[in-house]
């Protein structure tokens, strides 16, 4: 008995894979500051979990396969405020927004049909492309430029005849990098050139620190039907459990042939698409207040970050991340060493591996990942964790 070759070379995730040990040494008593994974730790909108206490069914049934037409009129209503127009039909209800990647992916790609992804990535795109049979071609940023897009020269030296598209995530995950209007019209004359499909992760729109206005791929003219949105509600009301995301394109034969994979799978989550549908309604404040305060944890981890030797970050101008270059020749063993041997008050911190956002598993060995997910106290406290735990580190004879 043998699993398949595609079970074989599946990646593990960087944000989980030490998840294992974190367990067990929290149920031993240490506290584990986790910067490793993208989860909120602000509450879900009031407005949503009153609809979770208020849900008056006699049976918890399917829904629709393309998710209830009240949520998908809602989010029309949600996409207005950022100049982006949809209708109810051209909306599909995902299992969060991993499944609408997955759907798109299974929907667009062929066997060995190649897509171009900006390197580093949110891991999980690599595991989706697996999954599709797909190739990841990557393109690699370097935080030395901040992670800005290479030139379009390297991404023509990308494409063949296999290519099919280009993902980018926007604002980045795991950088926090904000694409440029600049970037963005460069891609869209790429994928017209090349008619190709522009696959665009933008659940973090709603963070975004910098005055220039928020570029979205469903903005760019001439490309409307290549354009493949990926939505998701975890990240903007903290609600990444219920699993609720959106898949949405103006291209009908793409959108007919999600659907297929939508009614295989059955239906997205009852119970989460009533919370999901009220949190839409969430008052402006909820997602100010929120807003807030991403941006002040933004300044203490990287201002925090960049006081500690041999430590470096550039400002992440989106999201909750930023990628962080380390005196250290190992990542992998380091953010293990730091949950297996590391303790200071019998606490440590949690960190993703770099190597994890890239394909080439030689890149991103002095890296790591951290999501200001945390109020600014323990900020600060996994900030002084992870200078003691570097000199620590450091100290230790090479053959550790």
């Amino acid at each position: 008995m043998k699993i398949s070759n595609r079970a074989e070379i599946m990646p593990s995730s960087p944000i989980r894979k030490l998840s294992g040990i974190a367990q067990k040494i929290e149920s031993e008593g240490v506290h584990v500051y986790h910067l490793n994974i993208g989860q909120p730790d602000l509450p879900t909108p009031e407005i949503g979990l009153e609809a979770a206490r208020n849900i008056d069914r006699k049976v918890l049934e399917y829904s629709p396969s393309q998710g209830f037409l009240s949520l998908r009129k809602r989010l029309c209503d949600y996409y207005a405020q950022y100049q982006i127009k949809f209708d109810p039909d051209d909306i599909i209800v995902t299992c969060g927004g991993s499944e609408a990647v997955l759907f798109a992916f299974m929907t667009c790609l062929n066997p060995g049909d190649e897509i171009i992804v900006p390197e580093p990535a949110y891991a999980n795109y690599m595991a989706f492309a697996v999954s599709a049979g797909a190739v990841i071609k990557p393109i690699v940023s370097t935080i030395e430029d901040g992670f800005a897009l290479p030139p379009v020269e390297k991404f023509e030296e990308l494409i063949t005849e296999k290519t099919k598209g280009i993902l980018i995530c926007n604002p980045n995950n795991p950088t926090g990098y904000l694409y440029t209007r600049k970037e963005m019209l460069q891609l869209r004359d790429l994928v017209k050139k090349y008619d190709l499909f522009l696959f665009s992760d933008e659940v973090y729109r709603e963070f975004i620190y910098t005055g220039s206005p928020y570029i979205s791929a469903c903005h760019l003219d001439g490309i409307e039907q290549n354009v493949i949105l990926i939505d998701s509600v975890s990240k903007r009301y903290s609600e990444c459990g219920i699993r609720i995301g959106a898949l949405a394109t103006k291209n009908n034969q793409v959108r007919d042939a999600v659907m297929k994979f939508c009614q295989a799978r059955l239906s997205p989550p009852l119970i989460g698409q009533i919370i999901a549908e009220a949190s839409v309604s969430a008052p402006r404040d909820y997602m100010a207040n929120t807003y807030e305060e991403f941006i002040n944890r933004r300044k203490c981890l990287i201002d925090g970050l960049n006081k500690i030797p041999g430590v470096y970050s550039p400002i992440p101008m989106g999201a909750f991340y930023t990628t962080v270059k380390l005196p250290i020749d190992d990542c992998e063993k380091f953010c293990k060493w730091c949950l297996t041997d590391f303790r200071r008050n019998n606490k440590t911190i949690m960190l993703a591996p770099g190597t994890g956002f890239y394909s080439d598993p030689n890149m991103g060995r002095d890296q790591v990942r951290m999501a200001y997910v945390l109020e600014i106290k323990e900020l600060k406290e996994a900030l002084s964790l992870l200078g003691q735990a570097l000199e620590e580190y450091n100290s230790l004879p090479k053959d550790k």
